[in-house]
């Protein structure tokens, strides 16, 4: 076994709190003081650095190789079990503790690489990632394992195999033959090595340069562009589409230079395409769609079409009335304007929340404090699953900067069910998103011994003010919602086995928890608990609150159709190959087919859609995902979002399997419908529906 610890005992501690008002005694509770505050950590005098995440060997970035070493050597005694004959143990009890051996350096050095502010930590990191990758890679050659694993899967293992058994044991064999194991042909082993190698590396050089400014000159830009890129040498950087300039040229310029086609990135796209075709088709796909799909709740390309095409067929004419009202907003502002355009869609959709909901950041970010909202998440857990967050005391060396809350997630009858380090707030060099990470995955030790998971939630707050806490827009407290749903999976999930828990699920069925998780965001009900000033301490009035509701809810139907015309984009790329045309001319195709705005001359926007790299056939799963959502939610929350027996159920039908059960039995069994494409569109379409009522009532009331 790795010796990896587990991080301590469950423990209550007690927070301090700065009043904002002397006059007045604070009634929020301790975590949400906690959190209403920075961090703070214990003083140690003899300053014991307990390591990273709590691994002593990770107090210092030479630990790392320390690691890596357990993990070559606890790799290689599993193996020597695997293959031994007089193996007593289930196969794939082996193949899960060599893949949490592995996952418990890979996932935690790929954080830290990512996270850790320290050079000397993150290239450590790195090299920890790198020895694992190496360990993988000759791991998906070891055909004798393979083989194994297959017998002991397919026929019958020392042990009978459960039902569970059998469905992880085949996906740690669809894992090996994703890596061409099952090739007869030696040469095309070793091919599918180097193809899986060239996707890696070009697919890192193409998100790098999805996110590089463009430079322009001056002197080719018009006086109003000048005005707004504001510089003071002779070339300007674009770094974005400027989406919230009030000049239409601006906005028009912008989009225009930004989604210019870059040839080095049309070289990359083409390549990684061309290079996961090939890998499909020597595995044994027809297309790396077909390959990608296996084992999702929609599992081949010909299916996910019909899924898009229904959509598409039943959201065209929804669109076009959010694209009109766009619109006449802008002939307002200018009669001789030419009509809405792609690069003015999120202007006037902000605009259209400002004027017709007047919601903005001014007014609401002052009831949701994080300390408030992260309150909001504590009582909405206690009523659906009786789950209490308690902010845990940090101990010396144990995070990557001071800024990292650590919580426990402790059950009123199960105890302590994992961690969650929440790295919240803005800093120099920290990646600029928001992200659930494992850490380290749940699994069953014994009958009565479980890993605890432990997760890490990175979002991009501002940073407490001496004057004030944290406070988060609108779409921030969605976001922190969003990420607390995925890490919520992880910690609600009780499995068997690692390579199955939480998140580590069908991709079309990991984005459902933390969509679900949107919808309580956006609840009447709920937002009425927890959205305080955060001076005064007054609730948000009614009519915020259904204001807010309704501007959230603002063109979803249009946004939908974007998201569609992605997905299918996804689809195109990943099929076969030559593809008809440039990677261009296969966009401007759909996006006549598929979206409601023209495409823009001269503009390639594929090349910033960094998704093309991580979803890979799988960007459908975001809309499979909402659809599944707006059903559990109607189905089981809309008519009490507090409500005890639908929490209880939902954990332990959904969430407790993590990846454990088959996604589309999982769905079948919870909703009580086979979740065909035909019935996934019908799903989203009428969360579109839904949705636009919710407009409606509130536009009507306001008049």
């Amino acid at each position: 076994m790795c010796p990896i610890p587990f991080l301590g005992s469950f423990q209550k501690v007690s927070c301090s709190w700065t009043h904002l008002s002397r006059r007045c005694l604070s009634v929020w509770s301790p975590l949400a003081e906690a959190f209403n505050t920075r961090p703070t950590q214990k003083f140690n005098y003899r300053k014991n650095d307990v390591g990273l995440f709590g691994i002593p060997e990770l107090n210092r970035p030479e630990g790392f190789r320390q690691l890596q070493e357990t993990c070559i050597n606890t790799t290689a005694s599993l193996i020597e079990q695997a293959l031994s004959p007089s193996r007593e143990k289930k196969m794939v009890e082996i193949f899960d503790e060599m893949s949490d051996t592995l996952c418990q350096v890979a996932d935690l050095a790929e954080f830290i690489r990512l996270a850790h502010p320290e050079e000397k930590h993150a290239k450590a990191a790195e090299e920890a990632c790198c020895t694992v990758s190496g360990i993988v890679e000759n791991l998906n050659t070891n055909l004798r394992l393979y083989k194994v694993l297959k017998d002991a899967v397919t026929r019958e293992d020392v042990v009978k195999n459960s039902a569970v058994d059998k469905h992880v044991g085949e996906l740690f064999l669809i894992d090996f033959e994703q890596s061409g194991i099952h090739l007869k042909n030696e040469s095309d082993r070793e091919k599918v090595v180097e193809l899986t190698n060239a996707i890696l590396n070009y697919g890192q050089q193409f998100v790098g340069g999805a996110s590089t400014p463009r430079m322009v000159k001056k002197s080719l830009l018009p006086g109003s562009l000048r005005n707004v890129l504001a510089s003071e040498e002779d070339t300007i950087l674009v770094s974005g589409l400027y989406t919230d300039s009030a000049d239409p040229v601006a906005r028009e310029m912008a989009f225009k230079i930004f989604l210019h086609p870059d040839p080095h990135q049309d070289m990359l796209l083409n390549k990684m395409l061309e290079a996961r075709y090939e890998l499909a088709k020597i595995c044994g796909f027809p297309t790396y769609a077909s390959r990608a799909l296996r084992g999702s709740i929609i599992d081949s390309p010909d299916q996910v079409m019909i899924f898009l095409k229904k959509l598409s067929q039943n959201i065209w004419d929804k669109a076009k009335i959010d694209f009109d009202l766009m619109n006449n907003m802008k002939l307002l502002e200018n009669p001789l304007s030419s009509g809405v355009q792609s690069w003015d869609i999120p202007y006037y959709t902000q605009k259209a929340k400002k004027e017709w909901f007047r919601v903005s950041s001014k007014e609401y970010s002052p009831y949701f404090s994080l300390g408030a909202c992260m309150d909001g998440l504590n009582n909405l857990f206690q009523s659906l699953y009786g789950i209490q967050l308690v902010n845990f005391e940090l101990s010396t060396g144990e995070c990557w900067s001071p800024d990292v809350y650590k919580l426990s997630v402790v059950h009123e009858k199960e105890g302590l069910l994992g961690y969650i380090y929440c790295d919240f707030y803005e800093r120099t060099g920290k990646p600029n998103q928001d992200c659930h990470f494992t850490i380290r995955g749940g699994r069953s030790l014994s009958e009565n011994i479980y890993q605890l998971p432990i997760v890490v939630v990175m979002l991009n707050l501002p940073t407490p003010r001496w004057s004030s806490p944290s406070l988060l827009s609108p779409s921030m407290m969605d976001n922190l919602f969003h990420e607390i749903g995925h890490a919520m999976h992880s910690m609600l999930a009780r499995t068997k086995y690692q390579h199955v828990s939480g998140t580590r699920c069908s991709t079309d069925f990991a984005e459902v928890p933390s969509v679900l998780m949107e919808y309580f965001a956006s609840d009447h009900r709920v937002l009425k608990r927890f959205a305080r000033h955060f001076q005064t301490q007054q609730p948000m009035s009614d009519e915020m609150v259904q204001r807010l509701c309704g501007a959230k809810r603002l063109f979803t139907a249009c946004e939908t159709q974007l998201q569609l015309f992605y997905a299918v984009i996804d689809q195109k790329y990943h099929g076969a190959h030559p593809l008809k045309g440039s990677t261009t001319d296969v966009l401007v195709e759909a996006q006549k087919d598929f979206y409601g705005l023209p495409y823009v001359p001269n503009t390639a926007w594929q090349l910033r859609f960094s998704h093309l790299v991580g979803y890979g056939a799988k960007y459908y799963s975001y809309l499979v995902s909402r659809a599944l959502a707006h059903s559990i939610w109607k189905s089981y929350f809309e008519k009490d979002p507090f409500s005890r027996e639908s929490g209880e159920r939902y954990r332990m039908e959904c969430l407790s399997h993590g990846g454990g059960k088959n996604p589309r039995d999982l769905v079948r069994d919870f909703l009580g419908v086979d979740p065909t494409p035909d019935i996934l569109a019908d799903y989203l379409i009428n969360e579109i529906d839904y949705h636009q009522s919710q407009v409606d009532l509130v536009m009507k009331n306001r008049t």
